[in-house]
């Protein structure tokens, strides 16, 4: 009996795909909401790399600019008021508002510094929101991902012992199929939480380093437009 039991469970296919057809409509659905979410995910993890990279380079060229000693006025005519990169955007957000503090008579409109600083801090903000946006998602999917899955894998034993009860029958060919496509879906879960998780706490942290240098030359800057303002 054993070894006829044996070999119907070998005969039986559990390869991924398998599983996946012979498992109900709500397992499918948690599967593919996990497939899906798992994809995005990705998705959002090599942008964040290609973008901060980006962002990163970006800062460094433009910190080279700006510490090169070439007159302020003359860096703020060759990038103009709408640069591309993050970095000019901020210079670019505290210049045009150092020119708009200067009156036709040569002298300056009280509270400049005030402006100025509110214009790079506004600029900064919006640079902050492109740079995170995204990653709450992946906080998402890392802290529900497995939940989803175990709803799945409950759903899957539940559906298997009312096949048990059904058959009457509780060999290994019976039992085997219905446990592995339960147990599919708590893997699917894990699946798309790991890298979501790893990569949330890489890309946070490289993104709170990456703001940082933007609040780091701001108040830079302010202090360069600062002086001059007292002179």
């Amino acid at each position: 009996m054993e070894t006829e039991t044996l070999a119907m469970a070998q005969e039986i296919d559990f390869s991924i795909l398998a599983l996946f057809m012979r498992a109900t409509l709500t397992v499918k659905l948690v599967m593919i909401m996990l497939i899906v979410a798992s994809f995005w995910s990705w998705a959002i993890i090599i942008q964040k790399l290609i973008l901060y990279r980006s962002a990163r380079a970006d800062a460094e060229e433009f910190d080279h600019a700006f510490w090169s000693g070439e007159p302020l006025d003359e860096l703020f005519d060759k990038i103009g008021p709408q640069p591309s990169g993050s970095s000019s955007k901020i210079f670019a957000a505290g210049m045009m508002e150092w020119r708009r503090s200067h009156r036709q008579d040569g002298g300056l409109i009280a509270g400049a510094q005030a402006r100025i600083d509110r214009s790079m801090d506004v600029a900064i903000a919006k640079e902050s929101e492109g740079l995170n946006k995204g990653l709450s998602l992946l906080a998402t999917v890392g802290s529900t991902a497995p939940f989803i899955g175990l709803f799945g894998t409950v759903i899957g034993i539940m559906n298997a012992f009312v096949e048990i009860a059904q058959q009457q029958n509780t060999n290994l060919a019976v039992v085997a199929p219905g446990i592995a496509e339960a147990l599919l879906a708590t893997g699917l879960g894990l699946l798309a939480a790991i890298p979501a998780v790893i990569f949330y706490n890489k890309l946070s942290a490289d993104s709170d380093r990456i703001i940082g240098g933007y609040e780091s030359f701001a108040d830079e800057f302010a202090t360069i437009l600062s002086r001059q303002l007292d002179s």
